[in-house]
């Protein structure tokens, strides 16, 4: 969407701050020993507080709250009360919520405790790569150079980007135009971002994989060669300077 005046920012503002609360509140209150069933439920209380709705249940009937992937499972993971978290996990929380006609996006992978399984590196160059994709956003600027520049940031750390994953853009439903703000430079999409338009920028930054495949439960994907991702994810309002990233408090780069 684009913001035309001060009650549709102000729409927007609202609904970010539920889903960026709740991210933080999930990610804070994940411990080892817990299912993410249990870590679901959580969020979904929290999101309930606030009033809001989960997004991937409204808009696909996606069988979770919110979307919980771990270790090898790269993105839309569900929700299981089989699924227990571990010591040095890599997990991926997905938060997107509607409230009173406006949505809003987030997403954060972090490791679980002690990185035992040395995640940390990825999940640093995904947060990083993001505010740097971030700060170098504004109104005339191709959507494909933000992909040049992310894959650029993720290739000088030996790491790969998921190119048919991507960001898009977000307000009065969960995805809108631009559909596509790829990870890498797309040659054929000549887009630029436009001031005013809310979009959700996503980083998959990935060890092995190019692709993401889908598993037989239909939702949970994972890479074509195997590895991990980190995922993170910032809903922004784009300006003529330095963008307003109405998720902010989710804590991503605390």
């Amino acid at each position: 969407m684009s913001i035309t005046n001060e009650a549709e920012l102000a729409g927007m503002k609202k609904a970010s701050e539920a889903v960026a609360h709740t991210l933080k509140a999930m990610s804070d209150y994940a411990k080892p020993g817990m299912t993410t069933k249990q870590l679901d439920e959580y969020g979904a209380k929290v999101l309930s507080d606030f009033g809001a709705k989960s997004a991937p249940y409204l808009t696909y009937k996606f069988p979770g709250w919110t979307c919980i992937s771990v270790n090898n499972e790269f993105c839309h993971g569900i929700p299981s009360d089989n699924r227990i978290l571990n010591e040095g996990d890599l997990i991926n929380i997905d938060v997107s919520a509607e409230l009173e006609g406006y949505w809003s996006d987030n997403g954060n992978s972090f490791v679980l405790g002690k990185d035992i399984n040395q995640h940390q590196k990825l999940v640093d160059a995904s947060k990083e790569i993001l505010h740097k994709a971030i700060y170098n956003i504004k109104g005339g600027v191709r959507i494909s150079d933000i992909g040049l520049l992310i894959e650029t940031e993720a290739k000088k750390r030996g790491y790969k980007v998921i190119e048919n994953l991507t960001g898009h853009g977000v307000g009065k439903s969960l995805h809108e135009e631009p559909h596509e703000i790829a990870n890498y430079r797309d040659r054929l999409n000549l887009t630029r971002f436009r001031k005013n338009s809310v979009v959700a920028i996503e980083t998959f930054i990935s060890t092995t994989s190019s692709y993401a495949e889908t598993l037989k439960d239909g939702w949970t994907m994972v890479g074509n060669k195997g590895g991990f991702m980190a995922q993170h994810e910032h809903t922004i309002v784009v300006t003529d300077g330095a963008p307003m990233i109405l998720t902010e408090m989710n804590g991503v780069w605390n």
